[in-house]
């Protein structure tokens, strides 16, 4: 059974219909949005039950749970054939730390990813601390484990896909180079980058050119940079 915690994760699970067995408040919280989450989940038929704080520290192994615990199905992963419907594709190729995970899938949520498809090894799965990280992007943006990233980018280019990977050594500066649609941008893992396989894949390497001293961004950083450019030309474009 799957732990969600925070008001607003669990109140987006609310909101998509996400099956909850049960949501666990903390006997003493209270204020405005933990009242509008206790209304919305009795709205849907889900029970409400009032906990002592350290049984929902224990279930959600953190404090910082906002005075609320939901427990509930797993969340599924989603299907190829579903995301390859839009116009833009976000490939992680080994991203390891979930806070990052949560922070790119929210980004791309908010500049119109269908969906987001990672690698089943050697990477961060959807887990509460990537849910709380996504704010509730989770609900609404599918995500596809795949077992080879090389062979689910050559599946993409099959459907049409232009690739995109996002590398220090590209030769296209990002708010510089033409996007096709549908486009699938690719990003690397936290400090070794794109895969040597993975970026001879892509059809253009981009950069974000830096002015400081360092090489690169935090992954999500540079996510949310090159994803809202990408959100600019199309709606240039439209």
């Amino acid at each position: 059974m799957a732990v969600l915690s925070g008001i607003h994760p669990i109140v987006e699970a609310l909101r998509a219909g996400r099956p909850l067995d049960r949501v666990l408040i903390a006997r003493g919280a209270g204020g405005p949005r933990l009242q509008e989450l206790i209304d919305r989940a009795r709205q849907s038929g889900v029970p409400v039950r009032f906990e002592p704080r350290p049984a929902l520290d224990r279930l959600a192994g953190t404090p910082a749970h906002q005075g609320v615990v939901a427990l509930g199905a797993t969340q599924k992963y989603g299907n190829l054939d579903l995301l390859a419907a839009g116009e833009l594709l976000v490939v992680l190729d080994g991203i390891e730390d979930p806070h990052n995970l949560g922070a790119i899938i929210r980004t791309a949520h908010a500049a119109g990813s269908s969906g987001i498809m990672i690698p089943e090894r050697r990477a961060a799965g959807i887990t509460d601390v990537v849910a709380k990280a996504a704010a509730g992007a989770l609900e609404h943006l599918p995500v596809v484990r795949v077992t080879n990233i090389n062979r689910a980018l050559e599946d993409l280019k099959k459907r049409g896909y232009w690739i995109y990977g996002l590398d220090e050594r590209g030769t296209e500066a990002y708010d510089q180079v033409q996007y096709s649609a549908p486009t699938a941008l690719v990003l690397g893992g936290e400090g070794k980058g794109l895969h040597e396989q993975v970026r001879k894949h892509c059809d253009v390497l981009v950069r974000i050119p830096m002015a400081g001293q360092i090489s690169s961004l935090n992954v999500s950083v540079a996510a949310g940079i090159v994803l809202f450019e990408w959100k600019r030309r199309r709606r240039e474009s439209s």
